[in-house]
């Protein structure tokens, strides 16, 4: 089963990647890259590791150099990019809590000083979507790996975005941490948000995107789930070695 077509007024972007093209030293990341993401769509990446996804959202993010053209189309005034790493690398010794975390990612004002009145009840309102308000006083590095994730996520609430990049936001949730996910994906759906997700649950992406593209290097396809996700679609697509050609 697909998901349910967006019923709103988009609010999010329409991406349009047209020959993106992405060389790193004499290895060639990206080649050709083309397809379009719909505007407040839930529109998912999927390929083998090291094909691509992770470097072609840097080079949307404006993090990696590339040739060819990257085009966003926004419908309105509001221009707001939310992201979601795959995972947080920080020193699990650090005395960090989740309340100062969220100030260091969330606000201008320096972290140490405290929640400002002004962002707290946007960060209190993040917290509770995620489940995680009744821990926001505990140090980061004593967190599950999936309650990390939950804060990440809820980071990625804060400004609301138009445009919303996940790396596999999955990757490190709990059964729990799975509908709470899902819950959000369909508030954004409902918002009317554009969500790009690289995502290696198959499963997730069949239920839940409306377009999914499969990249190793070149994108191998860009349909609809039903028609994207089929076995032979999925043997070519993994069976392909992305880091087999450099450039002469």
């Amino acid at each position: 089963m697909t998901a349910a077509a967006n019923l709103t007024a988009p609010g999010g972007p329409r991406i349009e990647f047209a020959g993106i093209d992405l060389t790193l030293g004499r290895t060639r990341i990206l080649e050709q890259v083309q397809f379009s993401v719909a505007a407040g769509s839930v529109h998912a990446i999927v390929g083998p590791n090291g094909g691509g996804k992770s470097s072609l959202i840097k080079t949307l993010l404006g993090q990696m150099p590339h040739q060819g053209q990257l085009s966003l189309h926004w419908p309105g005034a509001q221009q707001v990019i939310g992201y979601v790493p795959q995972a947080l690398e920080f020193d699990r010794g650090l005395p960090m809590t989740v309340d100062d975390f969220m100030a260091a990612m969330c606000q201008r004002r320096p972290a140490f000083l405290g929640l400002s009145r002004r962002v707290q009840p946007a960060i209190d309102a993040a917290l509770a979507r995620v489940g995680m308000l009744d821990k926001r006083k505990r140090r980061m590095g004593a967190l599950s790996g999936g309650e990390r994730q939950r804060v990440l996520l809820a980071q990625g609430l804060i400004p609301e975005p138009q445009l919303l990049v996940l790396d596999e936001p999955m990757s490190a949730l709990d059964e729990a941490g799975i509908q709470v996910f899902e819950q959000l994906l369909q508030g954004w759906r409902q918002a009317g948000t554009t969500v790009l997700w690289i995502e290696h649950d198959l499963e997730a992406v069949l239920r839940l995107a409306d377009r999914v593209t499969g990249l190793s290097r070149q994108v191998l396809f860009d349909a609809p789930p039903a028609l994207a996700l089929t076995p032979e679609r999925l043997l070519s697509l993994f069976s392909v070695h992305p880091r087999s050609e450099s450039p002469a």
